[in-house]
């Protein structure tokens, strides 16, 4: 499926079947989950392609002059020492080099370039481990540990997204086609956050209005959604799923919980170290729902087509703005996870949907057609300059706390062109069986959908990558 309103319809056609569905079946009830070595998950999500060799798999550096190859040009930043001596990144991400001693680095991730290489399906692919269109809505990674885990809280939702707006921007209906409960519901979905320093009005009821007239308006609400004219359209699984969402963000409004939310209440010298922007601000918040017993949450840098990660034109300008933007906030997250006793119990993941090179658009071999925006054979303006075509066979991901060994570097990448993984490729599953360990959950966790087999991996299939775990 090439185009994007192939998808779309695809896409629709699931969401529809998810909607007039039953209640997902928990099959292999005896199944045996692993020990939990993390309660919560914060996935920093670097949306549109962040390229490994100017970030965590620096290459041979080539700075900009006027009539160089392209085919010269692997890493536009230099590499830096980090914590752990046998480790080097990209020059603008110091801070995150002070913590890699904390953290195991995965750098020979790859995908598949599912025909096409656009974003939304790599997304799709990522957050919820099936190539799209599905003929069931998949579930988020984040929704499946709302379900198979629970809230860690019963007062704090169990999926948190912040950073990404679902509505005014490029491609917001294939974004919203994963970032969703899928079928398990509207109650496992995430509670969306786009802006950070306004988290807190989510919680609180409109300014001027009476606990009294909000009470009554909740239940109104709840009523008309019993009695809607498109209840035929919804399964009752699926209204249940709708009016227990209803009632949980109800409880969390009266709860003290929901200061959490509030980023002003942090103190000032803490909040200046996280504020880089939207991102910093988001993982401050991140930082303090999980305090506060969220069990899932991911913060994004956020995707808009030609936005940030995705550096069509003026790659190596945006990707060093990027590098101010991410690397204080994240770094800060860390250490404050520490101090606070919440790290070794945290899984903190830093990932995106696929690398970055300069020459060729998905893998050697690939038939995807090239999408950079820029062309030529030679560095001609600073526009050039950087990576700017999809590359799906050598990513890197960075993981912190949750049982993951400290200063450890797994995998690796060709030291030239075409840089594909050439030691411990990690694939999607495995990474997805990667994760769901650390949490506890089986790979091989399976639900019936429709009366067919849902698994939290591919057919079940996916493996675990025990030798990154302490």
């Amino acid at each position: 499926m090439n185009n994007r309103r192939e998808f779309l319809k695809a896409l629709s056609a699931s969401t529809t079947a998810a909607l007039m569905a039953r209640a997902p079946q928990l099959l292999g009830a005896d199944l045996i989950h692993p020990a939990a070595k993390a309660d919560s998950c914060i996935l920093l999500w670097m949306a549109g392609g962040m390229a490994a060799p100017e970030t965590f798999d620096p290459k041979r550096y080539q700075p900009f002059e006027k009539g160089v190859p392209m085919s010269n040009v692997l890493s536009t930043f230099p590499s830096i020492r980090t914590a752990v001596d046998n480790i080097s990144i990209c020059q603008g991400l110091q801070n995150i080099a002070s913590v890699m001693d904390r953290a195991t680095l995965i750098r020979s991730a790859v995908q598949p370039d599912l025909g096409s290489i656009l974003h939304s399906r790599h997304q799709y692919h990522w957050h919820t481990g099936y190539v799209p269109p599905q003929t069931v809505a998949a579930p988020h990674i984040g929704a499946w540990m709302a379900k198979v885990l629970g809230p860690k809280n019963p007062v704090m939702p169990a999926f948190i997204n912040i950073g990404q707006r679902l509505e005014g921007v490029g491609e917001s209906e294939e974004l919203k086609a994963f970032t969703t409960g899928g079928f398990f519901g509207a109650e496992f979905g995430p509670m969306n956050l786009p802006y950070p320093d306004q988290a807190s009005a989510s919680v609180r009821p409109p300014v001027g209005m009476t606990p009294e007239r909000f009470q009554s308006r909740r239940a109104l609400l709840s009523k008309l959604l019993d009695k809607s004219p498109h209840r035929e359209y919804l399964s009752d699984h699926q209204q249940e799923s709708m009016l227990r969402s209803l009632e949980n963000a109800h409880r969390l409004l009266s709860a003290q919980e929901r200061d959490a939310f509030d980023i002003t209440l942090e103190p000032k010298e803490s909040y200046d170290r996280y504020n880089t922007g939207r991102f910093g601000q988001g993982c401050l918040l991140a930082r303090r729902l999980v305090e506060n017993g969220a069990r899932f949450v991911e913060v994004t840098t956020e995707y808009v087509p030609f936005y940030q990660w995705d550096t069509h034109k003026d790659g190596h300008a945006t990707v060093e703005k990027l590098h101010n933007e991410i690397d204080q906030p994240i770094a800060q997250l860390i250490k404050d996870l520490e101090a606070k006793g919440l790290l070794d119990r945290t899984l903190v993941i830093v990932a995106s949907e696929f690398s970055r090179d300069a020459m060729m658009e998905g893998g050697p071999g690939s038939k995807a057609g090239d999408q950079a925006t820029v062309k030529g054979d030679t560095l001609e303006t600073p526009a050039h300059y950087g990576l700017h075509r999809h590359f799906t066979q050598g990513s890197s991901v960075l993981m912190f706390g949750g049982g993951v060994k400290k200063g450890h570097l797994h995998g690796a990448t060709a030291d030239e062109r075409p840089l594909i993984a050439i030691k411990d490729p990690v694939t999607i599953p495995d990474l997805h069986a990667t994760i769901f360990t650390a949490m506890g959950i089986s790979p091989k966790t399976v639900y019936d959908v429709e009366q067919r087999p849902f698994y939290a991996t591919l057919d079940g299939k996916g493996k675990s990558v025990d030798s990154i775990f302490a």
